[in-house]
């Protein structure tokens, strides 16, 4: 049943080089998707193209870089040019930039929300009249636990994570009659080249990426409005609701923000 959902659904994938959306982007292709790889470094890419095609998938790599948004437009064009459609477009393209907000400039910021705020709001401007007019298909943000409990040194990359969530959580409200359904993921801690040098505390090590890419394909498949990575992580968005000073101290105590290696 799963696999037939997903057999021959195309799905636009963008940071698919590594971490989450490389694994995604294999979890769909087991499952019979035909994958759209973005990201910015083609070589890479390529090596996730072929090791897609060992499942029997079709696969189309588009070089793409999301802080640009004629790139994201030229990725959602080629994609419709190609195969006619979009069934599943995941923003999943991240960048991690943090410090103490003491040492950041304005640039920091910037540079956070060109690829983790413009970088998925292209893809939904670009892709969303698509499916509208199709009255179906599904959109995923690939959030963080950030935008629901940020933490110290995360200032830059907490930010755009809360702006682009809060704009899905619009988007999810303004299409639901659409049949176009939006999903927003929430990973804790994954182990990704994004924080390769970062060491984490006993509570909140790193999780596989492929555990997220397989929250991603549940999400879709049953129609879910937002999942947390792993479960167990509801409770901090709990918590610093009830009482954001504990929350706060749990942080502090168990150095939830790691150590750099």
């Amino acid at each position: 049943m799963q696999k037939k959902y997903f057999l021959n659904k195309v799905a636009v994938i963008t940071g698919a080089s590594s971490g989450i959306g490389r694994a995604t982007a294999i979890e769909l292709a087991r499952q019979g998707a035909s994958l759209v790889l973005a990201a910015r470094r083609k070589t890479v890419l390529e090596n996730v193209a072929d090791e897609i095609k060992t499942y029997g998938s079709n696969v189309l790599v588009i070089p793409t870089d999301v802080s640009d948004q004629k790139q994201v437009e030229n990725l959602i064009t080629a994609t419709i040019a190609q195969w006619g459609r979009i069934d599943i477009f995941i923003a999943n393209a991240g960048e991690y930039v943090r410090g103490q907000v003491t040492n950041l400039t304005k640039s920091d910021f910037e540079r956070s929300f060109a690829i983790n705020f413009y970088g998925a709001l292209y893809g939904v401007l670009a892709v969303l009249p698509h499916m509208l007019e199709h009255k179906k298909g599904h959109i995923v943000l690939v959030s963080s636990l950030d935008a629901k409990k940020a933490i110290p040194t995360d200032g830059p990359y907490a930010a755009a994570k809360c702006a682009i969530t809060g704009f899905f959580e619009v988007l999810r409200q303004e299409i639901k009659r659409e049949n176009v359904h939006v999903l927003t993921i929430y990973p804790g801690r994954i182990d990704t080249p994004l924080i390769e040098n970062l060491k984490m505390p006993w509570i909140s090590p790193k999780i596989p990426a492929d555990k997220v890419a397989s929250a991603i394909v549940r999400g879709i498949r049953k129609r879910k409005i937002e999942i947390i990575v792993p479960g167990i992580l509801v409770i901090y968005g709990f918590l610093n609701t009830l009482s954001p000073r504990f929350m706060d101290w749990i942080v502090r105590v168990f150095h939830l923000e790691g150590w750099q290696e």
